[in-house]
């Protein structure tokens, strides 16, 4: 899991820097004290998770917040802030935290043991997700598919669903890329669960998986990739 800070106070991020890094296994990737240019950097790099400031020149936090979710892959932002009273706000923008400074330790330590414990865990062939307040590891073969929902990716297996807190984009770089496609913005596939490949329209497909209702669309984008993969 990485991360980047964006907080126009440099006091702030070294002492950010220090909990992250002394109490997680969360990567800073970068720092930016100008959030137009932590902005285009989240649009061409895969981030994980964004502390953020509220108060930052030019684009403040709640609109970069924003912008963030009209995103395909979003990634979790925590906001930081010397101001309680934007704490509702930040909440009805998907926010995963809102911690207040100066940090508390104990606070600090929790939020980033909660991020950790919302990121799949990945080890060879075997996968640990964090559901219904337990670990459950699954062989990562079992996962039938991936949807993206808002700032959250349900994983399907035939029998349980699994909430993650990550952007698509982040959680498909986690698996094999010899079993799963990406065959829409917002759907990963196992390809070795599927039954049937249904024409559907304007030239794209519907997915039927073994054992599953469930109908998975393969968008005209990602037609070419599929036909050439799947030998058709």
């Amino acid at each position: 899991m990485n991360c980047i800070i964006v907080d126009d106070e440099f006091p702030s991020i070294q002492e950010l820097s220090y909990f992250i890094t002394n109490f997680s296994s969360i990567k800073i990737t970068e720092f930016f004290d100008d959030s137009i240019k932590a902005l285009e950097y989240v649009q061409r790099h895969p981030v994980d998770v964004i502390f953020l400031d509220i108060n930052m020149p030019k684009l403040d936090g709640m609109a970069f917040s924003r912008v963030i979710n009209t995103m395909a892959a979003k990634p979790i932002f925590v906001f930081i802030s010397a101001y309680s009273e934007y704490a509702l706000e930040a909440f009805e923008v998907a926010a995963f935290d809102y911690i207040l400074k100066p940090y508390s330790e104990n606070r600090m330590i929790s939020t980033l043991q909660r991020l950790e414990n919302s990121s799949p865990k990945c080890s060879n062939d075997k996968m640990t997700l964090w559901g219904s307040d337990k670990l459950t590891v699954l062989n990562i073969s079992d996962i039938y598919y991936c949807e993206a929902h808002e700032h959250e990716i349900h994983v399907y297996t035939k029998d349980d669903r699994f909430i993650v807190s990550s952007g698509i984009s982040g959680f498909q770089k986690r698996l094999p890329k010899n079993i799963f496609f990406r065959c829409h913005r917002s759907y990963i596939v196992n390809i070795d669960k599927i039954k049937e490949i249904i024409p559907w329209f304007n030239n794209t497909y519907m997915l039927k998986l073994k054992g599953l209702d469930s109908e998975i669309p393969v968008s005209r984008k990602n037609i070419i990739s599929f036909k050439r993969l799947m030998g058709i």
